[in-house]
């Protein structure tokens, strides 16, 4: 008899602390259970499932190919699905124990293929169809977006990361004091906000990568406004991914400073304590020398 984990231990095991909305909301409740049903088949493999997402996403181009509006409907359902299965891998890879570096540049570049395979046949297909040059441009623009959103979220990590070691061999081993006290409660309603998406696993980073494409391929087929979908993704990716970069620049300008107390803090502990009497001792030396 196959022993499947309970609906909370894959939640508890698979589950990021943090998420995109669209992931939390529309895909997770999925996702979990059919990780549920799969998992103890070890033949299917987070690799297996990342070709299986790339064979969905194949199948969501060839429906925007088609160009009519049913097939569109039918490739948005389709990349939908195609995302809960990449999402499986994942999951897979954390409760069975078998990810791997492979599989995670696997996965990546499966993503990156399947988004542009998907842009141009939804864009190509809408130009072949109504010959308006528009929806070239919305493809350089969309598969251009997708790239700078990924490349620029792997350079921010490398940064900040590095900040943080830096820092962490600066101060050296020493515990860091404990917490104290009972945490104040947020102020403010854009605090309560925060507060409340975290709460949820939502991350506050509001319109990532994530909610771009689903927007781009899947609100944009569904309502057949391709292009208006596409701007108003594009305009939402780029405020939120310039609001990061603002962060990571103030973090950057105040990084000096904070490396530097860093230093100053661990070169203070690293002195010995010199007793009272160890004071005097040498206070009488130094007066003996002199004489």
């Amino acid at each position: 008899m196959v022993r499947r984990s309970s609906l909370q231990d894959i939640r508890e095991q698979t589950y990021k602390v943090r998420d995109a909305w669209w992931t939390v909301l529309l895909v997770d409740p999925l996702a979990a259970r059919l990780v549920r049903l799969v998992a103890p088949y070890r033949w299917i493999t987070p690799n297996l499932l990342t070709v299986l997402a790339m064979l969905l996403g194949v199948g969501s181009a060839a429906c925007f190919l088609a160009q009519d509006r049913w097939w569109l409907i039918a490739g948005a359902a389709l990349f939908h699905l195609s995302f809960v299965v990449d999402c499986m891998d994942g999951k897979i890879a954390r409760l069975n124990g078998t990810g791997s570096m492979f599989g995670a540049w696997f996965d990546f570049m499966f993503d990156r293929l399947r988004v542009f395979m998907c842009a141009a046949a939804l864009f190509g297909g809408q130009y072949a169809r109504t010959g308006h040059v528009a929806f070239l441009g919305t493809l350089v623009v969309v598969t251009f977006l997708d790239l700078f959103r990924y490349l620029n979220s792997q350079q921010m990590t490398k940064t900040r990361q590095s900040m943080r070691e830096l820092l962490e061999e600066a101060r050296g081993s020493a515990p860091e004091d404990p917490v104290t006290g009972t945490p104040m409660p947020p102020h403010g309603p854009r605090a309560r906000f925060r507060a409340a998406l975290l709460q949820r696993r939502i991350r506050t980073h509001l319109f990532s990568g994530i909610e771009f494409e689903m927007t781009v391929f899947i609100i944009g087929p569904l309502t057949g406004q391709v292009i208006a979908t596409s701007a108003v993704a594009g305009t939402l990716l780029v405020a939120f991914e310039l609001m990061l970069i603002v962060k990571l620049w103030r973090a950057t300008r105040g990084f000096p400073v904070a490396l530097a107390k860093a230093e100053a803090t661990a070169a203070l502990r690293r002195q010995p304590l010199i007793r009272p009497e160890t004071r005097d001792e040498e206070y009488e030396l130094s007066e003996s020398a002199r004489r």
